[in-house]
């Protein structure tokens, strides 16, 4: 049986009024490039959820869940044909379908696969466990799947991300991984563990002691190391997005990508994405502050130690689910759920650090479509998302050739 997390703390209060939205970069419309969308043939079944796509060098890898008897979370990776055959990192009926907790299926440098998913954890559905498995024959089999950390509590354990480490004496360094953590009881801290040579975890430590307890982190490899950026959540109940920085063998302090301002009682359930290209960071949000949803994009040239005002995506108001990855040295792809009256639409532009904005392309234009993703690689945007149908839900995947020029730079 397929049991649904609750999202307790979910959306109702989504749009909450808060403080007034601080000023932002101004908007710059510019001639959109050419870009046309091409359909490609989705690799999942019916039935299928959380989609997610993961990018390194040339590589592109989608993963989704099929909520079969029991669920299943599988795999395609991305080639000159199209989609390769779906292969399954593991099918179990503890295994949770939850469409904002989205398992990971991510890329090393040494050519291994990393999966992360939440499994469930006792009878509280809030509780769940964080799962990790690897793969050094492109997922034709997988090692035992365990918990990066000791900790028994039946709590929330889940919105799983991975990293990497460079370390001198390692093929292609250590992997990290980072994710919401419950034990505290009162209060959801953001925790981390690096898996040593011996493939174990080490002791989790503690990267931030309050975040918003369900808006998904999002993780970026910079060359100056991992980033993180997540949604805090301060004793004022202000819920804007913040960023640390893996520096000296420890997770920053982390700082606010833009204060925002936005005060809400409860979680929005819409987490950041953030893509890296070098030391030029891109950091993609949604914000309720001022009573309106807008989606915004900030650069920062140093890494992610500072960022430019931001600039807004959307055309008219936005629900968030923001999507980012970097199209060339000076600009990002950015994908967010535009609001309009009468549904609501996937829509993509291209903004320049400069603060440049491309027009709008919409992807999907049903108001049934979801969860957007994008990512570049192989000089082409790569698209997917659901759609609902009346009797199932549909993983679309969907392509668009770049300029000559534009390649991915290598990225996570």
């Amino acid at each position: 049986m397929i049991r649904y997390r609750s999202l307790a703390c979910a959306a109702t209060a989504m749009l909450a009024i808060g403080a007034g939205m601080p000023a932002i970069h101004s908007l710059r419309a510019q001639e959109p490039p050419a870009l046309a969308i091409e359909m490609l043939t989705s690799p999942a079944g019916p039935d299928a959820m959380s989609p997610k796509l993961a990018v390194l060098g040339d590589r592109t890898i989608l993963s989704w869940l099929e909520q079969s008897d029991p669920v299943a979370l599988k795999f395609a990776e991305r080639t000159p044909a199209g989609w390769s055959p779906a292969r399954t990192v593991v099918s179990s009926p503890a295994l949770i379908a939850n469409p904002a907790d989205v398992p990971v299926v991510s890329l090393r440098p040494d050519g291994s696969l990393v999966a992360l998913w939440p499994e469930e954890n006792g009878d509280d559905p809030e509780a769940s466990t964080l799962r990790v498995s690897t793969s050094r024959d492109n997922g034709r089999t997988w090692s035992p799947a365990a918990a990066p950390y000791t900790d028994a509590s039946e709590v929330q354990h889940s919105f799983g991300s991975a990293f990497t480490l460079p370390a001198a004496g390692h093929n292609g360094g250590r992997t990290g991984v980072v994710w919401l953590d419950g034990r505290q009881k009162d209060r959801m801290s953001i925790r981390a563990a690096v898996y040593g040579a011996d493939g174990r975890a080490g002791t989790d430590t503690i990267v931030d002691d309050q975040v918003c307890e369900c808006c998904p982190l999002a993780t970026a490899q910079g060359a100056d190391g991992p980033l993180i950026v997540f949604r805090n959540r301060t004793a004022a109940e202000v819920r804007d997005i913040y960023l640390t920085r893996f520096e000296g063998g420890r997770w920053t302090p982390a700082t606010a990508v833009h204060n925002d301002g936005w005060t809400i009682e409860a979680c929005p359930v819409n987490g950041p994405a953030i893509s890296a290209r070098g030391r030029n960071v891109a950091v993609a949000w949604f914000t309720g502050a001022g009573g309106k949803g807008h989606s915004l994009v900030a650069f920062s040239p140093d890494g992610g130690r500072t960022f430019a005002a931001p600039v807004r995506v959307d055309e008219e108001e936005s629900l968030g689910h923001v999507t980012v990855d970097w199209v060339d040295d000076n600009t990002v792809a950015v994908g967010w759920v535009e609001f309009r009256t009468g549904g609501s639409q996937f829509q993509v532009r291209q903004v320049g650090r400069n603060g440049s904005r491309s027009g709008a392309v919409t992807i999907a234009e049903s108001g049934r479509n979801q969860y957007p993703r994008l990512v570049h690689a192989r000089g082409e945007l790569i698209f997917t998302w659901l759609e609902s149908t009346p009797t199932t839900t549909v993983l679309r995947t969907a392509r668009a050739a770049l300029p000559p020029g534009a390649s991915a730079g290598g990225k996570p």
